[in-house]
């Protein structure tokens, strides 16, 4: 931590009312300390203590139901020393300060909220713990090694004081450079199953989402866009829907054309009575089959990159193998399709703007609409409101664009909403993939080599500038998987396919390890071994991944016979710094795969709150279930064929499984959990199939052309 004077500390600090916010420094990155600038709604970075002594923490990630908007006030509480029953929670605004250090912007996503929040919100919990007791200690004259902090009260030689009575002290005291943390051993917080903060609030309706907020004369806006994504007006007659009631004007932006009127549905239903002349452009062309086409171009004559470092020397261990065996395995587009379509809302005024919904990326948004405005970003106020889903679909910024626009060109406070429709078919997709592998086995069937290609498109290259020909590491994800094995190299092609890509949730763990766990499984049977005993022979100096492993077979009864009918199938991998295994227990009946039970066997190092962890692992699974068995985007001359969930079907109660959840209590660094089970049922299930029905699926969804 540089150390940081009290001036600059100070300067940091701020009276809101009859409250003072106290002020936290933070490493952020290798740039030294990130101060606590002021603003207009939070003028502090993490906590705010005011007289009364409400303390209020601020959580800086988005909360899209995987529970940070507990779990992170959960990490400043424990060192804080407060009840965390007691305490107000919210979002924070964007700010340096609130940048993701291992994402480099204020984003929530790649399940990084805890591995980044872990020590610095510890130390900023227990900063102003400590500058309490030096302002406690100064008062009475005391040590300060006399006196404790507890429940919202610094206490001792028969003194005390609530955290509020001396927090306009506290805010003189020099920040602590190192201040003491707990040990593990004395956590009361942390580690603790802890009901979620915002659970009353969504219960009984008062929680905001975007799709909720209302503002003083707001309007409302629905905007028809070309039906091939990337296509521009050419055209546009607006008459008819000019003359419905309630239209107040129709104005074209960059995207398409939007109708605004008093309220939604009379903004979509005048927007229906639109035509409109479209340049389709060169997406017009697209296909699923034309852009796998070009993957498998680009796997056969692309650049290659190499992931990490090549082990042994391949080529002569595959001439000198036994035999060699090949693979190939394909995933499809995936919509993110989260349950609160698109939406924000944006009022313009006097050459600022407000900007009010659901985000992963506060910068960004502020970046983006600054830019479409001609205005500087600190001219744009940004809340974020709670996020009906998330899934990396809200990192991208064009619906609050729109917004922004919209509102500027009417004059008005706008909230632009999306119909499902628009969502399904002007996402920013999970790409296209293929991966090849092959594996040369000794006499045994044991690999002695493996070789593995993967061949996708890089969202980072599009969203984020990365230089054509630079390793996407958002790419690469679960490539290298825990097994041991003597020779091994790891490539990647990346092949453009000329549709818009975005990250979905757990990103290319999904192509990765349905690719090395589905391959595994043919090994094992090349072998004639059984699929966890052929995976734990090649564990043997990774204790992490056998022990999960291990975990999860002994619970779903691996040695035992299934019911009839019924098989299981096992999967492993490492993913965001957890280990996990997975058991699928499916049955086929007419075509039709059914996943009965899910054993899920987890260590992701310290965890915050278990609860959370649990549901997450079964918020991913069912996530994940349903690009394994049932979804997909394909493209038709350039235009997405699934606009609703009739024809992208999502996992349904009744077709819920059991799951089962082992958790492996550490003390290692922590681990991301929002993502990884998402990336590992596919594969789980795909070998249950196999077992069952002697079909090798390479390919997800399994459906029943798949099995047929």
């Amino acid at each position: 931590m540089t150390k940081t004077n009290r001036r600059t500390f100070l300067k940091s600090t701020g009276a809101v009312g009859s409250g003072l916010m106290l002020g936290i420094v933070v490493p952020v990155g290798s740039n030294g300390p990130a101060q606590a600038a002021g603003t207009l709604y939070t003028p502090n970075a993490w906590v705010h203590i005011a007289d009364d002594n409400t303390i209020t923490l601020l959580s800086a990630r988005s909360e899209m139901g995987q529970g940070v908007y507990t779990s992170m006030p959960m990490l400043i509480a424990e060192e804080l020393n407060v009840d965390l029953k007691k305490i107000k929670v919210a979002i924070a605004p964007p700010g340096a300060v609130y940048t993701n250090a291992l994402l480099g912007a204020q984003i929530t996503g790649g399940s990084t909220s805890v591995r980044d929040g872990y020590d610095k919100l510890r130390i900023a919990g227990a900063q102003v713990r400590e500058m309490l007791v030096a302002a406690a200690a100064a008062r009475w004259n005391v040590p300060a090694s006399s006196l404790k902090a507890a429940d919202g009260v610094i206490s001792g030689n028969g003194k005390k004081a609530t955290y509020g009575e001396l927090a306009a002290d506290a805010s003189k005291q020099p920040v602590p450079e190192k201040p003491k943390l707990k040990d593990a051993k004395d956590f009361t917080i942390i580690g603790k199953s802890t009901k979620r903060l915002d659970t009353p609030a969504k219960t009984f309706g008062t929680a905001e989402f975007g799709i909720d907020v209302e503002l003083p004369g707001m309007v409302y806006a629905s905007v028809e866009q070309c039906p091939v994504i990337g296509g521009k007006v050419k055209s546009f007659d607006a008459a008819k829907a000019k003359a419905m009631p309630g239209v107040i004007d129709v104005v074209q932006i960059n995207d398409g054309v939007a109708v605004v009127a008093d309220t939604y549905w009379r903004a979509k239903t005048a927007r229906e009575q639109l035509t409109v002349e479209w340049d389709e452009g060169a997406g017009s062309a697209l296909s699923s089959k034309s852009m796998m086409d070009g993957i498998r171009q680009a796997a056969a004559t692309g650049k290659v990159l190499t992931i990490g470092k090549p082990v042994g020397n391949v080529a002569d261990a595959m001439k000198g193998a036994a035999k060699v065996i090949k693979a190939e395995y394909t995933l499809p587009l995936q919509a993110h399709a989260p349950l609160e379509p698109m939406n924000f809302t944006a009022d313009w005024k006097d050459g600022k703007l407000l900007l009010i919904g659901p985000t992963q990326f506060q910068q960004g948004a502020q970046g983006a609409t600054a830019a479409a405005l001609g205005i500087k970003p600190e001219d744009i106020t940004l809340k974020t409101t709670f996020l009906g889903g998330g899934f990396g679909r809200r990192l991208e910024l064009d619906f609050i664009v729109q917004a922004a626009q919209i509102s500027k060109a009417v004059g008005k406070p706008v909230k632009v909403l999306w119909t499902r429709e628009d969502d399904m078919t002007h996402d920013f997709y999970r790409p296209q993939a293929l991966n090849e592998i092959e594996a040369g086995v000794d006499a045994a069937g044991n690999p002695v080599a493996m070789k593995f290609k993967a061949t996708s498109q890089s969202v980072t290259q599009r969203a984020f500038g990365l230089p054509k020909d630079t390793l996407d590491p958002f790419m690469t994800e679960a490539a290298v998987a825990g097994y041991q094995i003597p020779n091994t190299q790891h490539d990647l092609v990346i092949n453009d396919t000329g549709l818009r890509a975005g990250y979905w949730r757990a990103v290319s763990h999904n192509m990765n390890a349905f690719a090395n766990e589905s391959f595994m499984d043919e090994l094992a049977a090349n072998a004639g071994k059984d699929p966890y005993q052929f995976r734990m022979a090649l564990l043997k100096d990774k204790p992490r991944f056998a022990n999960v492993l291990k975990l999860a077979a002994d619970a779903a009864g691996w040695s035992t016979k299934p019911a009839a009918g019924r098989a299981r199938g096992i999967a492993l991998m490492e993913g965001y710094d957890t280990y996990m295994a997975q058991v699928a227990e499916v049955s086929v009946v007419n075509g039709k795969v059914k996943v009965h039970r899910v054993v899920v066997a987890a260590d992701l190092g310290q965890m915050v709150n278990p609860d959370t962890v649990r549901a997450q692992i079964q918020s991913s699974i069912i996530f994940g279930l349903g690009a394994a068995v049932k979804s997909k985007i394909t493209v038709d001359k350039g235009r997405v064929q699934q606009r609703n969930f009739d024809s992208f079907e999502v996992v349904r109660m009744d077709e819920a499984p059991r799951i089962d959840i082992v958790l492996v209590q550490s003390k290692e660094k922590p681990g991301g959990i929002g993502e990884p089970a998402t990336a590992l049922i596919g594969p789980a299930v795909a070998n249950a199939v196999f077992k069952l029905t002697g079909k090798r699926v390479r390919t997800l969804p399994i459906t029943k052309e798949e099995l047929a």
